[in-house]
């Protein structure tokens, strides 16, 4: 199974929205499309699934195009749209048979999800009495009623609560268990890097990064040192050149430029009796990257 997307290029009225976007999927898992708002990732969605006719370029699934009756995919846009005035369970059910299942499977997978996702009580419920975060699982549902092997989550977790959005990761772990393959888009880089193994970086249009995402922070090495400590380490820090990037409730984050300089930063902090409960040295995260990438344009 490989989703292959080559040199997708969209313009809007003579504005370039997409610029030879190319990418591949290989293994069952979670690929991030990041960027922020306007970067064109819901534009390459859009043209992989021919929602929308891109310019040039093509996307396919195992050697085919992308269509209905080639594959099964679900897609999440990001614009939610579900039908307010109607029963949950019923809309559901219209949702599966426009996906060519009997009304007895579409209803058994619909009440299937809907326990996973803890709305089984609402199933006769309209939807506008809902609250958002569960009108946002019910649009979910929708999307995987018909257990697609290639889904697209355009910002999957926007609006959810902790409650919720612990409750749509369990079923997105579950889904990778499952050998499901997942684009997500997103512009919340914390997102992304909890879930996807590899990602591309769009900014106005165009590709800025790309790869996996472990390979890339370990070719940044250790940039970041994290320490609770419970005296002031200020003056400490200051003194051996550490840059303050973070100060939090219970630690303080700082820029580093290696693991020498945090081995000096630790000596000099026991020699002044600053013992810390927390000392962790680490990449860079993706948010940083991410704000690296794009400079001053974000």
């Amino acid at each position: 199974m490989s989703l292959h997307v080559d040199n997708l290029c969209k313009s809007f009225n003579g504005k370039v929205a997409v610029d030879h976007i190319s990418f591949d999927m290989t293994e069952p898992g979670v690929y991030g499309l990041i960027g922020t708002n306007g970067a064109g990732k819901t534009t390459t969605i859009r043209m992989i699934l021919g929602i929308m006719r891109g310019d040039s370029g093509s996307a396919s699934w195992n050697g085919k195009p992308i269509s209905r009756e080639t594959l099964a995919f679900g897609y999440m846009p990001e614009e939610r749209g579900i039908y307010m005035k109607n029963k949950v369970i019923d809309q559901l059910v219209y949702f599966g048979r426009l996906r060519g299942m009997s009304r007895e499977a579409a209803k058994k997978s619909a009440l299937s999800y809907m326990e996973r996702l803890e709305v089984l009580e609402y199933q006769d419920m309209v939807a506008e009495k809902l609250s958002k975060g569960n009108q946002q699982k019910i649009q979910l549902i929708a999307t995987l009623i018909h257990n697609p092997e290639l889904i697209f989550l355009d910002e999957p977790f926007s609006g959810l609560d902790p409650v919720n959005a612990e409750i749509l990761n369990r079923l997105i772990r579950e889904l990778t268990d499952e050998g499901r393959y997942i684009v997500m888009s997103s512009h919340q880089m914390s997102v992304v890097e909890e879930y996807c193994e590899d990602l591309l970086i769009l900014h106005h249009g165009k590709t800025i990064l790309k790869g996996n995402m472990r390979e890339i922070k370990a070719g940044y090495g250790h940039t970041n040192l994290i320490v609770s400590c419970g005296g002031d380490v200020s003056a400490v820090a200051k003194d051996c050149g550490l840059q303050l990037l973070e100060r939090r409730a219970n630690e303080t984050e700082y820029k580093i430029n290696g693991d020498e300089m945090a081995d000096r930063f630790l000596k000099e902090l026991v020699e002044r009796q600053l013992y810390p409960t927390k000392f962790e040295i680490k990449e860079p995260s993706l948010n940083e990257i991410f704000i690296e990438k794009v400079g001053n344009e974000l």
